[in-house]
């Protein structure tokens, strides 16, 4: 066990006021006594969070003007305050605690000295998403502090007459070596604001790091052990009321009749709000349980649509239509088909995976207060820019009389990446004069969801005379989630970029490939991005495939990968290093079983082992499980390894359960007790998690788990069981009705 000191964060400094400049790589803005240095957020998609709950105080931070500009600063004011104002948002994934690390190490900081400020909107595409925060801050924010602390010791130098390589930094002083004299960074931050900006800041040497690679506890821990960190569902502004809300269940159905004057005999209820544009209905009331009882009073009828004949099995054969016939070629190497059509042996194989909802443990939510002069919007997203301009756009003010005030995440996997709920609660706020606070049902949360889409996959492959693939080709049949969500950006050629550029990124390489992409929308619904899209799902296909071709060869599934990956030493490393620890190659106790599962997904490689028990075929145990994770240079290990037994959880719950279905248009899970959750005594007995240590750039690791959830617990299964499983959730009807055909 690591002992560690627990560290605080002092109260938020606010910007001193300014108007931000079209900023260089680098450039310096002097106010106040203060020195304020930016550093332009330089990746698409990075991340941005906007005034967000102090990790440590709690305490909602209202960014000045002086804050307004797309970039990363760092703000060391006269009376010492450091500020870190940046462009992620807080959802559990330990970015806060990161960036302060990262800033930290190179200015020569506690890291309780540093205060976190949010960025404001104003970057474009830049989002918390992806597993991109860490790789995309590891070198502007090092840098952004290693330019900082140049200025200051430069600063201090000049007013002692003392060389600069003499100085070193240390808890926010300078301090002159040979003399002992010190001076805060706060005495010399107005002298420092004046010098030229370094180009090319020397950067510490990692072997000297005190903070990077070392454990440290979570800078925003403390606050929500003790209920002080604010999330949207916390948000208290003067004067504003409640309101829950209802859309037709049916996507595309209208509203036909309610009973209004039912709703507002309630007592506590204000109002009863129509958003006739998506047909939406709001019941606004002085608390929650008011307008819930009121939104029941309604007696809402609604006019389904055109959509009200579509259900589950309806998706499916549309995507499972679409294994035949026109695709897009998305990637190929060599000529795959022919060299399958005359191969020694080949093989084929298709998977099938469901509609999938968020399920955050805060629900939906938003407020807002939309005035004549500006409109205030509180809420957790992953994307604020697309809050603001949805705001922009609904209520005519121009965008810097819109404020989003981004607060702690209560889950996002993707489902703030969108931005419809800010849409339909500024909507309604401003048909009141004060603010409004929407908060969505479980029930509507979960029915109303943007899922993630279903996929049908068909693998092919030929086969050498020792069952090794010599061509390969890869059908992919489901939505393109970015044709809806960012089409300029990340859609080429017709084909989802995101989905086929995870499905192709894999460890393993092959003389010949061919990955075709046939686009089918599903009806009835809205699809979006889900803890990794393209890496989540394309993982169960490939690395499924890739075990049943070991066990077709009557190989070993960890010695057939270990052959595949010859070429890839850092791949063949996290392989052997989980194999070693999971006793590959020891015997199991009797009726246990192992599966393996090997990855390149979000930057980072990660082998996994599962060993499970199947008593029956509806129940599994997860006894142990094993990860070996080389993510580059690891910023916290403490971080990395919650994120990897987070991650697997979560998507055990996925792989073993989940699945949204639909039945005349609507969807059939309402709560908790038809959406199941992985529960404390389902969960794995045992997590372990080996990092391999590594000088590489920090890689992603947010969504890694997940990744390995499914396809390494459905090789374990069909180890236990002598059957494979190509459709998920792994204990879902279908899978049983497939066993009693093999068995």
């Amino acid at each position: 066990m690591t002992t560690r000191a627990t560290t605080g964060t002092p109260a938020p400094a606010h910007a001193p006021a300014h108007t931000a400049a079209q900023a260089s790589r680098r450039q310096v803005l002097g106010a106040g006594g203060a020195l304020l240095l930016a550093t332009l957020w330089p990746t698409p998609r990075s991340g941005r969070a906007q005034p967000a709950p102090h990790p440590e105080q709690g305490l909602l931070v209202e960014n000045t003007p002086a804050a307004f500009a797309p970039n990363a600063y760092i703000r060391i004011a006269a009376d010492n305050r450091i500020t870190l104002i940046l462009p992620n948002v807080e959802m559990g994934q330990g970015i806060y605690t990161g960036s302060v690390m990262l800033l930290a190490e190179e200015l020569g900081v506690d890291m309780a000295q540093v205060a976190i400020e949010a960025a404001p909107p104003g970057g474009g595409a830049e989002i918390t998403g992806g597993s991109t925060s860490v790789m995309t801050e590891w070198l502007p924010l090092r840098q952004a502090g290693a330019a900082a602390r140049s200025m200051l010791v430069q600063a201090a130098a000049t007013r002692w007459q003392a060389n600069p390589a003499e100085c070193t930094t240390r808890s926010a002083t300078i301090i002159h070596t040979p003399t002992g004299r010190s001076l805060s960074f706060g005495a010399v931050a107005a002298q420092a604001a004046t010098l030229p900006v370094p180009q090319k800041p020397t950067l510490k040497d990692p072997s000297t790091y005190t903070l990077v690679g070392h454990a440290q506890h979570r800078v925003d821990s403390v606050a929500k052990v003790q209920g002080r960190a604010v999330f949207g569902m916390d948000i208290q502004v003067p004067g504003q009321k409640i309101g829950t809300v209802a859309a037709c269940p049916v996507e595309g159905g209208t509203l036909g009749g309610m009973n209004k004057a039912a709703a507002l005999a309630i007592r506590g209820v204000q109002a009863v709000l129509v958003n006739a544009q998506n047909n939406t209905v709001c019941v606004v009331a002085d608390h929650y349980w008011a307008a819930r009882k009121g939104l029941r009073a309604l007696k809402l009828h609604w006019h389904d649509g055109p959509n009200a004949h579509i259900n589950t099995q309806t998706i499916y054969e549309q995507l499972h239509d679409g294994l035949s016939g026109p695709a897009i070629v998305a990637n190929t190497k060599g000529d795959a088909p022919a060299i399958i059509a005359h191969a020694h042996a080949t093989y084929t194989a298709t998977y099938q995976q469901p509609l999938l909802a968020h399920a955050p443990m805060e629900p939906i939510n938003c407020t807002a207060h939309v005035r004549p002069d500006g409109c205030d919007i509180w809420t957790g997203t992953q994307i604020a820019d697309r809050a603001r301009d949805t705001a922009v756009e609904l209520t005519g003010l121009p965008k810097d009389k819109v404020m989003v005030h981004c607060q702690y995440i209560g889950g996002g996997f993707g489902r703030r990446l969108e931005h419809e709920y800010v849409t339909q609660c500024v909507d309604f706020a401003r048909q009141v004069p004060y603010p409004l606070k929407i908060i969505w049902s479980r029930e509507e949360d979960l029915t109303r969801d943007r899922y993630r889409p279903a996929y049908v996959d068909q693998m092919s492959a030929a086969l050498d005379d020792k069952g090794f693939i010599t061509a390969l080709t890869h059908r992919i049949v489901g939505p393109a989630v970015v044709a809806r969500w960012d089409p300029p950006e990340l859609t080429k050629d017709g084909y989802d970029e995101d989905l086929s550029v995870a499905t192709v990124i894999t460890p393993y390489s092959y003389p010949a490939y061919r990955l075709e992409f046939a686009r089918r929308e599903a009806p009835g619904i809205v699809t979006a991005w889900w803890r990794g899209v393209g890496g989540t799902r394309g993982l169960f296909v490939v690395e499924g495939f890739i075990d049943e071709l070991a066990q077709r060869a009557g190989a070993d599934p960890v010695a057939y990968r270990r052959a595949m990956l010859a070429q890839n030493p850092r791949a063949l490393a996290v392989l052997d290093r989980v194999a070693q620890e999971a006793g590959w190659n020891t015997p199991l106790p009797p009726g246990r079983a192992r599966g393996v599962a090997v990855q390149f997904a979000f930057g980072s490689y990660m082998a996994s082992i599962a060993e499970v028990e199947m008593p029956d075929p509806d129940n599994v145990i997860i006894h142990r499980v094993c990860a070996a994770v080389d993510c580059g240079r690891v910023i916290n290990p403490d971080q990395v390894i919650s994120q990897i037994e987070g991650g697997l959880i979560f998507g055990f719950s996925a792989a073993l359960y989940n699945e949204i279905t639909l039945e005349d248009g609507r969807v059939q899970q309402t709560n908790f007790n038809t959406w199941r959750v992985m529960r404390m005594n389902e969960a794995p007995r045992k997590i372990d998690v080996f990092l391999i240590p590594s000088t590489e750039d920090p890689g992603g690791i947010g969504e890694v788990g997940t990744a390995a959830a499914a396809p390494v617990l459905a090789n374990a299964m069909a180890a236990a069981q002598g059957r494979r499983y190509r459709t998920l959730p792994l204990l879902s009807a279908r899978n049983a009705a497939a066993g009693k055909e093999q068995g």
